[in-house]
């Protein structure tokens, strides 16, 4: 049987979370420079050298007024036999006025545990990646179950990274704490994404 847990944040908690957001130092300061020229990014979802899923965002709106849809689709198979061992699914929509998160809701199927989430208008950055502002703040919101996550950020320094329409110089990141993700970004826009799965096993989202 499947779990399934849906989850609205109550004013209460958006509050909190949105005073534990102001706290951090540089948030919110321009999502619109995250957005790439194309309205898009493509991810192909690398495990252990293998193509896996996709992670795809889509940009919507001008300025610091956008709607960014999300859709992963990852699928792990066990050899030889060709079924699925692990399975993750996520739909989910940010949308930002004035440079600021005004609302986000997201469905997650985590193998078989399933989250839904409504969120309102809060100062905290999305755990989605895409908006380089992450890098300056001390909490993240945690786009599966919508719990804030503390988290720092040390830049490792500038790096070629390959991507689908080749190498690009990228200034590399390392997050950790309740997010642990090691992030690429070519100026503020996402390239690259790497992460060590709960299985030791090495996960990399690479750009097309």
């Amino acid at each position: 049987m499947t779990a399934h847990k849906t989850r609205t944040l109550t004013l209460t908690t958006i509050l909190t979370v949105a005073l534990l957001g102001a706290a951090a130092p540089g948030a919110m300061a321009a999502p619109q420079a995250s957005v790439p020229p194309s309205g898009r990014l493509t991810f192909d979802v690398i495990r252990n050298g293998r193509d896996i899923g996709d992670y795809v965002v889509s940009f919507r709106g001008k300025g610091n007024d956008l709607t960014v849809n999300f859709a992963t689709d990852v699928s792990v198979k066990v050899p030889v036999i060709g079924v699925s061992a692990y399975r993750f699914k996520q739909d989910s929509t940010e949308t930002w006025r004035g440079g600021r998160l005004a609302g986000l809701t997201s469905r997650t199927d985590d193998n078989g545990k399933r989250h839904d989430i409504s969120v309102g208008t809060t100062s905290l950055i999305p755990a989605s990646l895409w908006n380089a502002d992450l890098l300056h703040s001390g909490q993240v919101l945690n786009t599966i179950d919508g719990s804030t996550d503390a988290i720092r950020v040390r830049k490792l320094g500038a790096e070629a990274v390959s991507t689908g329409q080749g190498q690009v110089s990228a200034d590399h990141y390392a997050v950790r704490g309740g997010l642990d993700r090691d992030l690429w970004y070519e100026g503020a826009k996402l390239v690259h994404v790497r992460f060590t799965a709960e299985d030791g096993s090495q996960v990399d989202y690479v750009l097309r």
